[in-house]
């Protein structure tokens, strides 16, 4: 899942430089912006991606082992609508939620993974998981918005916000179909043409108008993520899971994402980096998918090229970062996390501390640290996994629940609603 998207109440499209789509049209940018909100992560305009990089922000931290502040928790927290749903940014958190307030499943995922992060926040993560019960689609997927067609990002950041609550996606089900069966149906067929991977087999964002399926970059780094049962956070693995290289014909989610990641080896480049264009632009290395692609493929056991889109990260990703803002010091966060990488050393960075000064000063809070055993490892019928308790240094509540191995650090995804949409927008 590409954390770099920009959240938009409109169905999302492939974003990377393959199996370019024709994009819907983009909302509108607004004339003004509502101006940086007290407590939110960062200063850019919150209208389209306020409660995703609020929520990786928070979850990005805590992986890095990091206090939360208060102050960033009580904006997560206020901005949810009553049954449970996130829009990207509300300027007014206090009014009732009504059709202008695009709410979508993202920001809804998204937030339920900093919930369980956070801890403490039962009833808000419990209502955030009925409302997007409520938005399942017959084939057992999720679109961006409630009612849009099923795409491999969104249904990989609910994915990751079941996991982050301990429910199996069996157990979430429409028309006898579960998001692990939706993300199936999106993996491409082991002979089709998908350069530049040299093996295995990529997914689709969704599938083009006549059916076929494209490969795309993001969304096959979302749904590799999700296929190993992780969320936005993945712990490194500790050896090559390995297994063989050539394609099979998958019978599972699982096995579809063991395919994708092999593919997902074959697109980075010599340099280590992920490299997308856009119509009319030369092609160009991409910190953000190259940032997915690493937890995608820590997450499979693929610790070697891993390192290698890290270690590329590693001389440009701080500069992209300080350019980009939040959701992009999380992406570097979460991607070292996955690798092994100390956060805190990042060729001399601090990354959480980068972070960290983007967002509200004043108290902070423990959350709920993952500390997988066995993060992406584990079959999807059982993710569930006891982590440590951290204590609650600013009077919250005490966390309620044990997150498993798909808690949400990150992407979220995806993600990262960042510049996702601004690809689309340009396609």
């Amino acid at each position: 899942m590409n954390l770099r998207r920009l959240a938009v109440a409109v169905p999302l499209v492939a974003t990377g430089a393959l199996g370019l789509a024709s994009a819907p049209a983009p909302a509108a940018t607004p004339a003004a912006s509502p101006g940086p909100a007290e407590g939110l992560f960062g200063t850019q305009d919150p209208t389209y991606d306020g409660v995703w990089r609020q929520s990786l922000s928070l979850v990005a931290l805590d992986a890095a082992g990091r206090k939360l502040p208060v102050k960033a928790v009580d904006w997560l927290v206020g901005q949810q609508c009553a049954d449970g749903s996130f829009a990207p940014y509300r300027a007014k958190p206090a009014a009732d939620c009504g059709p202008k307030d695009q709410v979508d499943t993202n920001q809804t995922g998204a937030a339920i993974q900093a919930f369980a992060a956070i801890g403490g926040h039962r009833a808000e993560a419990e209502k955030a998981l009925s409302w997007l019960k409520s938005a399942q689609n017959k084939d057992g997927g999720w679109g961006y918005t409630a009612g849009s067609p099923s795409d491999a990002n969104s249904t990989s950041v609910v994915l990751g916000a079941l996991r982050a609550l301990g429910v199996k996606p069996a157990d979430v089900t429409k028309g006898g179909k579960s998001a692990e069966d939706a993300l199936l149906s999106l993996a491409l067929k082991c002979d089709a043409k998908q350069s530049p991977g040299k093996a295995g087999s990529a997914f689709a964002f969704q599938p083009e108008k006549n059916g076929t399926l494209v490969a795309n970059a993001d969304a096959t780094a979302a749904a590799v993520t999700a296929g190993y049962g992780a969320g936005f956070v993945v712990a490194a693995p500790h050896e090559e899971r390995g297994g063989s290289v050539a394609c099979a014909t998958p019978r599972t989610a699982r096995e579809a994402a063991r395919n994708g990641a092999v593919w997902l080896g074959g697109v980075l480049g010599e340099n280590g980096a992920v490299t997308t264009a856009l119509p009319g632009a030369k092609p160009k290395p991409d910190p953000g998918n190259t940032a997915d692609t690493a937890v995608a493929l820590a997450a499979a056991g693929m610790p070697e090229e891993a390192r290698k889109a890290v270690d590329w990260l590693r001389s440009e990703g701080p500069a992209w970062a300080g350019k980009t803002g939040p959701a992009a010091w999380s992406q570097l966060i979460l991607a070292a996390h996955a690798t092994g990488a100390d956060p805190a050393d990042f060729v001399g960075r601090d990354l959480p501390a980068k972070l960290a000064a983007t967002g509200p000063g004043g108290k902070t809070v423990a959350g709920e640290t993952v500390r997988a055993k066995d993060s992406g490892t584990s079959d999807s019928s059982d993710s569930s996994g006891k982590d440590e308790k951290k204590k609650d240094d600013g009077g919250g509540s005490s966390p309620w629940w044990f997150v498993g191995v798909g808690l949400a650090a990150g992407a979220g995804i995806g993600f990262l609603l960042s510049s996702r949409n601004k690809k689309n927008a340009a396609r």
